[in-house]
């Protein structure tokens, strides 16, 4: 089953006690950043510790309420542009928020992912995968309607070989 819009937005507000999400791209082509981009592109910034948004926001509520957001994206550097700007104008604002964010670095090293898609899980229960194009473009949503043992495994070991956003930015 596909799952967009209003189907989308229920899969967060039905969540119990956590959302965690798996990226793997180097970008992600979202025409509504399009614009966010080339501010960033020339020289544009905001203040992570200032910025307020729709979703810093809800993440402050669900923080509040006990319950857990995150993501780990693995990478190899150099970071492409995307993710220069991903870091700065989502990842840094949104870990200060609450979002439990962390980078699994995989340049000198073997990806202990490889070839795990992108996806979310929900309350270690549910899982939606995330379909790209090479590009990063995205297909679609798709209900995952099989065993979700893999993508907790997946989940852990992803936590586990990876650091903090905030940490991992230090260096």
């Amino acid at each position: 089953m596909l799952l967009d819009g209003e189907e989308w937005r229920a899969m967060f507000r039905g969540m119990q006690t956590e959302a965690w999400r798996l990226e793997t791209l180097p970008q992600y082509l979202v025409p509504q950043e399009s614009a966010e981009i080339e501010a960033f592109r020339a020289g544009k910034r905001i203040d992570p510790h200032t910025y307020s948004s729709p979703y810093t926001e809800d993440v402050k509520r669900l923080t509040g309420e006990g319950k857990r957001k995150g993501r780990v994206h693995v990478l190899t550097q150099p970071l492409s542009d995307y993710l220069r700007f991903e870091f700065s104008r989502y990842y840094a604002p949104h870990a200060l928020a609450g979002e439990h964010i962390r980078i699994l670095d995989v340049t000198d090293r073997e990806n202990p992912l490889s070839p795990v898609q992108d996806f979310w899980i929900f309350d270690r229960s549910t899982v939606v995968l995330m379909n790209y194009e090479a590009d990063g473009t995205q297909i679609n949503r798709e209900l995952f309607e099989g065993d979700p043992a893999p993508f907790i495994e997946y989940q852990r070991i992803a936590e586990a070989e990876s650091v903090p956003f905030l940490e991992y930015v230090k260096e």
